[in-house]
């Protein structure tokens, strides 16, 4: 597997199923097949797939006035074969966009860091690229107008799937608390944008993806 996100995946916490009905086992049981299902279509892909997806994706996000508006932005750093988010991260911070990363805690929860560029990217465990400057708390992601989020599938409903890990719920938990709630924002393969996802309680839908093809509201 390629990264953190994915060993998230491959411990399978979380669950959801079509039907509401389903016992928790076989909740989590369907996620983590559609999840080596889609894991397994990343694998597929080339360097070029991947590099001519990023591009398209650019300039798709560039051109959402969610981010064209956005002071403080809530992003992360793509790794091995997800969605490329380096070269938006950076056309973001040129137009003066305060871009902040997520830094994973012991307990998997995420704090954040400031986007300085590149060169002050620091590698951490498990392949992840977090940013080398002091850390702002769990908490930060409040501050933004937006949220990019990672992910590897969303249905029709907005219902996103992630990896597995939990991370990214308590994030989500923790905005769904916030005076405003930020657009939230999932960048995915055009493939990844299906009918119909498992999904269980804690789930948040999201309000937009972005694909290759296109941006699709919710």
């Amino acid at each position: 597997m390629d990264d953190e996100r994915s060993q998230g995946a491959a411990q399978g916490r979380g669950g959801g199923a079509e039907g509401g009905d389903r016992p928790a086992g076989g909740l989590a049981a369907a996620k983590r097949s559609v999840r080596r299902d889609l894991l397994d279509a990343r694998a597929a892909l080339s360097p070029d797939d991947v590099r001519q997806a990023a591009e398209a994706i650019t300039r798709h996000a560039l051109s959402l006035p969610e981010l064209t508006g956005a002071r403080t932005l809530a992003a992360y750093v793509s790794v091995g074969r997800e969605p490329g988010t380096r070269a938006l991260l950076d056309a973001l911070r040129a137009r003066g966009v305060r871009v902040l990363l997520p830094v994973l805690l012991a307990d998997d929860d995420l704090d954040w860091g400031v986007y300085e560029g590149a060169e002050q990217l620091v590698r951490a465990g498990r392949g992840l690229l977090e940013p080398a400057g002091p850390r702002l708390g769990p908490d930060a992601v409040r501050e933004a107008d937006a949220v990019l989020l990672p992910g590897l599938a969303v249905d029709a409903r907005g219902m996103r799937l992630g990896r597995g890990g939990g991370s990214y719920d308590r994030v989500l938990a923790r905005l769904a608390t916030s005076a405003a709630v930020p657009p939230l924002i999932v960048l995915l393969y055009a493939n990844e944008v299906v009918a119909h996802l498992p999904e269980e309680a804690h789930d948040h839908p999201v309000h937009a993806v972005v694909t290759p093809d296109g941006v699709r509201r919710f």
